[in-house]
């Protein structure tokens, strides 16, 4: 019966308390992202099984961990979609580094967010460091701003180690101003010789549009 209530609803900005999403179908159902949660609910194995790509904002407020979100797709025997991501970014550039986290998410990147995945306690080095080695790619957004940040030049750092390792591409940079191409830091003036996505006008709804749409056709695993 509730199936047929939720199927095609719009639970834009509705109110969750403590919700039972039990053997449902919620496929259809419209801005389940936003939704505003009142204390965790609970959803069922078969729910998450029956559902597709449930946006990852309502699997937390549901109150499901990070650590499971992130292994649903293996634990569901559904293709992982797109690489995973480790998000590089200085605190400078906050607003952008969010809007496009949240974005990710909503498509079904699985991404690390220091602001959201760091838990009060953590040796702040070793979790980056594990989340690094753990993630497909690193995803450094470099401004004037980044490009003099230590935590980012030792994240890029650790970005090129890999690469070593894996022998493949891991780093994946965006840029919001040209500094990039101007700067004499090393490590930043070696990343001019790959292609750079460009969000220097993302303020601007259309031009963000579609730098993101080549952020996620690029983070997609081709089949």
């Amino acid at each position: 019966m509730l199936d047929a209530v939720l199927g095609g609803a719009n639970l834009t900005g509705v109110s969750l308390f403590e919700t039972v999403f039990a053997n449902l179908d919620l496929t259809s159902v419209i801005g389940l992202e936003k939704c505003i949660h009142h204390g965790p609910s609970s959803i069922d194995f078969r729910t998450l099984e029956r559902s597709k790509s449930l946006p990852v904002p309502f699997l937390r407020g549901v109150g499901l961990p990070n650590s499971l979100i992130e292994h649903l797709p293996s634990l569901l025997h559904q293709a992982i979609q797109h690489y995973s991501c480790f998000i590089s970014y200085s605190t400078k550039d906050q607003e952008f580094a969010e809007r496009l986290h949240a974005d990710l998410q909503n498509k079904g990147v699985r991404c690390w967010f220091a602001p959201h995945d760091l838990r009060i306690g953590d040796k702040i080095l070793d979790e980056i460091d594990a989340a690094i080695r753990l993630r497909d790619k690193v995803l450094l957004i470099l401004s004037e701003h980044s490009v003099k940040s230590d935590w980012v030049e030792d994240e890029v750092t650790a970005g090129f180690e890999e690469e070593r390792k894996r022998g493949q591409v891991v780093l994946f940079p965006v840029r919001l101003d040209e500094m990039v191409m101007k700067t004499d830091e090393a490590w930043a003036a070696k990343l001019r010789a790959r292609l750079i996505d460009d969000f220097r006008r993302w303020k601007d709804q259309d031009a963000y549009g579609k730098g993101f749409a080549r952020v996620l056709r690029d983070l997609t695993i081709k089949s």
